[in-house]
């Protein structure tokens, strides 16, 4: 039994361990340093005292306490004489228990502050954390007594004077030529073993010399980091002694994850070890975007634990039932959904956001479940107070912003809805890419719009092509390898029957469930893989390629791995299929070498046959019509863009490039003609999937095997 958490600070009372306290000042909100200590700031609309904690270097003893008695338009604030950073600290809120207005507030409970800028100590599952008596029924839930600081970690203190030490090389890449790589900070660097092992899994493992050099022989110009935002592993987990490894379960908005940490000695270097991999990053030319998580916290639902918001207050932190206060609105799935329509709660966000660009030096965020960013009383809105706060913010109108455009709630699905300075993941471009290659029929003028860029969706309101990020698979689902190899998800290591996850992959196994010796299954699989790579990064929009696609990286069918901190989910650097990294990187030197793939305007053009065209072809080297497109059961397309090759300021002529895509997604080979175009000739093979090397003959057809595409390239000089 814990000594009371009353007696610990009165015998630290009696010993003279306070420090001067004065009103101090209401912002900045958190912890701030100056000449004369640190001031202490804490938002609460519906609190009645609140009780600023100092603890011992540990975190273990609670040897102060203050009672923040200057309170600012809902603001409480005081300033510690003396204080410095490292400074460890938590609060303690007085308030109503009445959870049927929607009250939580219990000052039993040691609360973090939604500015911290770091914390320290783990935190440990305990029936102390809960703000009720968990063995009491639902219907009656008691006030819990049992003090939850031996169980939480503790806020730092942290001076963000760190930061001027480490500069960071801008970078201004276009939207519309970025390569995006989504990975994870632990699972790309746990496994290799050409990073020192006490960095594998942490910031500075994922800015050593190995992941730059990996990350640069690919070429691609942004990584998207999985939530790197501190977050806790949820009860149910820890039951079953897994652990949250994605780490969409935020918990603090300007703190790193701890256990990204390496644990320097100091730390304020520490810290400063994220801005660190971002200055490296920035050297080789990679600009660093982070998935954040505003759309709910890790305190869960209404019978969840009391760890920050849910006993600082509720009721503003929060959105909840308007008739049964008790409850919170569930539009994420997770149990909570952060109230972004309170003003001040936006403020910690954008707050949050401008932290992030200006003092950790990223390039942009992508928003989880983003929809319920935008919601506001009566639903979505593309005009609602966050889109508005975050696009005239003169600091975040210049980054790069990426919405996932869904939730669970009420009209929650909103691709291209989106205001004209986000982009937004495509989901519909995955599915149709995966159908139509899977070979599902009915398919050629829906894979076209999507190779087209998606303009049905992102055109409307002014916005390009690099509106639409395209993907064939995430983090959320099969990899790559996974979708070529397994019909049906895996997921019992989950330990939720297999019912997790979901259920509809548009995969196939091409005739046996999972790994196999069989030559010709591997074969397709081989081809299947790069097919859909090459279109990826041959499709107008803004391609992103999760880590481990471009190296036959496995989850063993897993299809849900945000639980597998384990082999399952980590970079397997020991079996990288090399032939398909340099299949890939080959694939982005392409992109990169030909602005046509790449456009920062839809391509309208009705003929192939200038600059910037776009053009569809039957196999039979034919334009296609209506009644081509209309022809169900065809698999098989042709594609031919022309642009300019490069620049030629004041030149007479100019070098115009044009690529040809033959695609035979059928089951069986077919032969394919070359469109005749009289100044587009002399083709030559840039790339293809076939088997073996093709063998061209002028003016013969071309036999594509099945599951097979081939791209080739020519230039012609345009009289202006």
């Amino acid at each position: 039994m814990h000594k009371n958490w009353l007696s610990s600070v009165k015998e630290a009372m009696d010993e003279g361990m306070f420090m001067r306290m004065t009103r101090g000042y209401p912002y900045p909100l958190g912890a701030t340093i100056d000449e004369q200590g640190v001031n202490f700031s804490l938002f609460s609309a519906n609190a009645t005292k609140v009780v600023l904690c100092i603890f011992d270097p540990t975190g273990k003893t609670e040897i102060a306490q203050y009672i923040m008695q200057a309170s600012t338009r809902q603001i409480w604030h005081c300033h510690l004489a003396g204080a410095q950073a490292g400074l460890l600290y938590g609060y303690r809120v007085f308030g109503p228990y009445q959870p049927q207005l929607g009250h939580r507030f219990n000052h039993h409970k040691l609360l973090l502050d939604p500015y911290a800028k770091k914390l320290v100590g783990k935190l440990i599952y305990h029936s102390a954390l809960y703000g009720y008596d968990i063995d009491s029924t639902e219907e009656d839930l008691s006030f819990d007594t049992q003090d939850s600081a031996p169980y939480l970690p503790k806020c730092q203190v942290i001076d963000p004077a760190f930061a001027k030490g480490i500069p960071i090389e801008p970078l201004s890449i276009p939207l519309e030529r970025s390569i995006v790589f989504e990975t994870h900070v632990k699972g790309f660097t746990q496994q290799n073993s050409d990073i020192a092992e006490h960095l594998r899994g942490t910031f500075a493992g994922f800015a050593s010399k190995p992941v730059l050099d990996y990350l640069q022989h690919l070429g691609i110009t942004s990584v998207e980091l999985l939530p790197v935002h501190a977050f806790f592993d949820e009860p149910f987990l820890i039951e079953k002694k897994l652990n949250n490894y994605w780490g969409y379960n935020s918990i603090g908005f300007m703190t790193p994850h701890s256990a990204y940490l390496s644990g320097e000695t100091d730390f304020e270097k520490d810290v400063a070890e994220f801005r660190q991999m971002v200055s490296s990053l920035h050297s080789v030319g990679i600009e660093v975007i982070l998935d954040v998580v505003f759309n709910h916290t890790a305190e869960g639902n209404h019978l969840g634990q009391t760890l920050s918001f849910r006993g600082i207050d509720n009721a503003s932190y929060y959105r909840l039932l308007p008739n049964e206060k008790r409850f919170n609105i569930n539009d994420t799935g997770c149990g909570n959904t952060f109230n972004l329509n309170h003003p001040q709660v936006l403020m910690l966000v954008m707050d949050s956001l401008r932290y992030w660009v200006e003092v950790m030096g990223v390039d942009g965020f992508r928003f989880d479940l983003a929809s319920c960013l935008g919601r506001e009383a009566y639903g979505f809105d593309p005009g609602s107070g966050f889109f508005d706060a975050i696009t005239q913010d003169p600091v975040l109108c210049t980054v790069k912003l990426i919405a996932e455009p869904w939730d669970i709630g009420p009209g929650g699905y909103q691709l291209g809805n989106y205001p004209v300075a986000f982009s937004e993941w495509n989901d519909r471009y995955r599915d149709t890419m995966r159908r139509f290659w899977r070979g599902d029929t009915g398919l050629l003028p829906e894979f076209a719009k999507r190779f087209h860029g998606s303009s049905d969706f992102f055109e409307h309101n002014g916005r390009g092509p690099g509106a639409s990020i395209n993907f064939i698979t995430s983090h959320d689902g099969f990899s790559l390898h996974d979708l070529v190899t397994y019909t049906d998800r895996h997921n019992l290591a989950n330990g939720e029957d297999n019912r997790d996850g979901h259920q509809e992959n548009c995969s196939h196994n091409y005739g046996i469930e999972g790994e196999c010796d069989d030559p010709q299954i591997n074969a397709i699989r081989q081809r299947q893989k790069r097919n859909l790579l090459t279109c990826l990064m041959l499709s107008q929009g803004v391609p992103m390629l999760l880590a481990g696609d471009e190296s036959s990286q496995t989850q063993r069918g897993n299809n849900n791995a945000y639980c597998q901190d384990n082999p399952i989910g980590w970079f397997d650097w020991q079996n990288i299929d090399w032939d398909l990294v340099n299949f890939t990187a080959q694939l982005i030197r392409l992109r990169k070498k030909f602005p046509i793939l790449c456009h920062q305007a839809f391509i309208h053009k009705p003929e192939a046959l200038f600059d910037n065209g776009l053009a569809w072809f039957s196999r039979q080297g034919e334009p296609m019509t209506k009644s081509l497109w209309g022809e169900y059961q065809t698999r098989t397309l042709s594609v031919i863009l022309t642009g300019n090759l490069a620049e030629a300021d004041g030149a007479a002529t100019e070098n115009t490039a044009a690529l040809l895509l033959m695609i035979n997604a059928d089951d069986k080979a077919n032969e394919f003609t070359f469109p005749k175009i009289a100044h587009l000739q002399h083709w030559h093979c840039l790339l293809h999937t076939q088997t073996v090397e093709p063998v061209l003959q002028a003016g013969q057809p071309i036999r594509l095997i099945s599951h097979s595409l081939m791209l080739f390239h020519t230039e012609f000089t345009r009289s202006l």
